[in-house]
């Protein structure tokens, strides 16, 4: 093993609470037990393309386990692009001359770090996602924090419902899997929970939100993922803004859904849309303490030098899993858990 001195960290992809924690957890045991010299890429993979980039230090981490966001900043910019970023990337990857570099997102970021370790990079990567649907881990970071938001909204969206007698639908995020859907959902008492691994049937919702009605409950609380769809209607999505990585911006099924359902039942359908109020805010107890476990295996993954890996919770431990173990497939919401919530629904 050749001696490791300058360790590069990035945020990359949409915010996520806990991810100070990660950070902090990096600098203080890289700096503690391993004596590196830490170095903050700044806005994600676009720092890697602007060299743009500051050092950091424990006294620079201190205070900033509770705070929500990143202090690195971050950004959807994809390094695997076109040929010219890709070399651009690895250029100033080398011109920062970092032995490793820590990257911290979701698929797409892992994606983008997966391809340049193949390069020939040092790369170690840590999974993050508020959906909870990046393979190869039992759960990410943020996840928790943001179905306690969508909980508590729920929860206050209870009494408004009921004092008027009207359906509320809750659109959360969740674009490929249901996993904050279906938590809040079932923790909030919602009368149905739409997730975009089970395309819905509107019959079948108008005919849970009557039979709430025929029990004699004038009001009804319908949660739906953003990335879920009635059946045939994938229109629902459509959107003709596209990021970096070829995805579709989200945010509008709640209101189609509820248009169509005010058509349907001839009720007062109102729509909450939670959107990035999830990802604000502070970080709940339980993502602090998984961002500081996958900071510190990170860390001691980069001193192992095992390159391409990254952090991973397996039952209660938080082990290193290839990187490639995260791109495989979505990590969707298991059937027996929207069992579950089915109990509930009318």
């Amino acid at each position: 093993m050749g001696k490791i001195s300058r360790v590069g960290i990035l945020t990359g992809g949409g915010d996520c609470p806990g991810l100070n924690a990660v950070i902090r957890a990096i600098v203080v045991r890289g700096i503690r037990k391993y004596n590196f010299k830490m170095i903050g890429v700044l806005n994600g993979w676009a720092g890697v393309l602007d060299y743009d980039w500051i050092e950091l230090t424990r006294e620079s981490v201190s205070g900033i386990l509770h705070r929500g966001g990143t202090i690195l900043g971050t950004s959807r910019t994809n390094p695997m692009k076109n040929d010219q970023t890709m070399k651009l990337c690895i250029e100033n990857y080398n011109k920062l001359r970092l032995d490793a570099l820590i990257t911290i997102g979701g698929d797409d970021t892992l994606g983008a770090a997966n391809k340049l370790c193949a390069e020939g990079l040092h790369i170690v990567g840590v999974p993050k996602t508020i959906d909870n649907d990046v393979g190869g881990t039992d759960y990410t970071f943020g996840f928790d924090t943001a179905v306690e938001i969508a909980t508590e909204a729920i929860d206050r969206l209870h009494s408004t419902a009921e004092a008027h007698h009207r359906v509320i639908v809750v659109e959360v995020m969740g674009r490929h899997a249901g996993w904050i859907a279906a938590y809040s959902g079932i923790a909030g008492g919602a009368d149905m929970i739409l997730i975009p691994e089970k395309p819905f049937d509107l019959e079948d919702v108008v005919q849970a939100i009557n039979a709430r009605r025929e029990r004699g409950k004038k009001f009804s609380i319908v949660v739906i993922a953003e990335g879920a769809y009635p059946k045939g209607r994938k229109d629902y999505l459509q959107s003709d803004k596209i990021d970096d990585f070829g995805h579709v911006h989200l945010g509008g099924v709640g209101t189609n859904l509820a248009h169509d359902l005010e058509k349907m039942t001839g009720m007062d359908v109102r729509t909450t849309i939670l959107g990035h109020t999830q990802r604000g805010g502070t970080p709940s107890a339980w993502d602090r303490v998984l961002g500081t476990r996958y900071g510190i295996c990170a860390c001691d993954i980069v001193a192992n030098e095992q390159w391409g890996y990254m952090s991973a919770q397996r039952g209660f431990e938080i082990i290193p899993v290839p990187l490639a173990d995260a791109l495989k497939s979505n990590k969707r919401l298991p059937e027996s858990v929207y069992e579950v919530a089915k109990n509930f629904f009318g």
